[in-house]
């Protein structure tokens, strides 16, 4: 992994005391939250490797919980933030799974309310840094650290043209791409992350496109 500067050793302003096992769980439960678009009404929380053994004296538990709460790496409620979840009638488990992961600090969130559900996989690589790695099922490399969209889409010919055109006509860079699929002609998705916000007029015309089934912001 490299680094772009020492802030991104040293880690983001946080509640402490881990900027991996703190800041990033927090960064993950946050991008978590930001996916299923509102707040979930229970969470099962799978920690893997360091994440599970070192989870509570380093306060992994109550920083995802913070983030899908909604709060900042820096917010003074995340150390409250189970408790407050539960006043919200949030109802949480935490799993410790002896499964080998590729990285040390893996965790998987599944979370849902009385209309969907909803699975991610993120791994927290250092300094407050993490990368989703997976997406109800889905393989993907999802930073964060920039302005994105999800597009759910049928895999047909031509539609990954179109939404890449409609991004251009409104003069938005592509920073990074990738699709995932499970089956050739099966649902697929697109991670596109771009320089700037996308205005949700924008959005609304991405999901006129043919074969879009859906279109979620992730705002840095």
């Amino acid at each position: 992994m490299k680094y772009k500067s020492v802030f991104d050793i040293i880690g983001p302003i946080m509640i402490g005391p881990s900027s991996s096992h703190t800041a990033g769980a927090a960064r993950i439960g946050k991008v978590a939250r930001s996916l299923f678009r509102r707040q979930p009404s229970w969470v099962n929380v799978h920690l893997f490797g360091s994440f599970a053994k070192t989870y509570k004296g380093h306060g992994t538990d109550v920083a995802i919980i913070g983030g899908i709460l909604d709060f900042d790496t820096d917010d003074e409620r995340i150390i409250d933030s189970i408790k407050i979840a539960e006043q919200q009638n949030m109802n949480i488990q935490f799993f410790e799974e002896e499964a080998v992961t590729d990285h040390p600090n893996t965790v998987r969130i599944h979370m849902g309310d009385e209309r969907s559900e909803m699975e991610l996989v993120g791994i927290s690589i250092g300094g407050g840094t993490i990368e989703i790695i997976e997406l109800n099922g889905f393989e993907l490399k999802l930073s964060g650290e920039h302005p994105a969209i999800l597009v759910e889409h049928t895999d047909r010919f031509g539609c990954i043209a179109n939404v890449a055109n409609l991004l251009a006509k409104h003069e938005l860079n592509i920073g990074h791409m990738e699709v995932s699929r499970k089956e050739v002609g099966k649902k697929a998705l697109m991670i596109i992350e771009v320089d700037e916000n996308i205005d949700d007029e924008i959005l609304a015309e991405l999901e006129k496109l043919p074969n879009i089934l859906a279109v979620t912001k992730i705002v840095d």
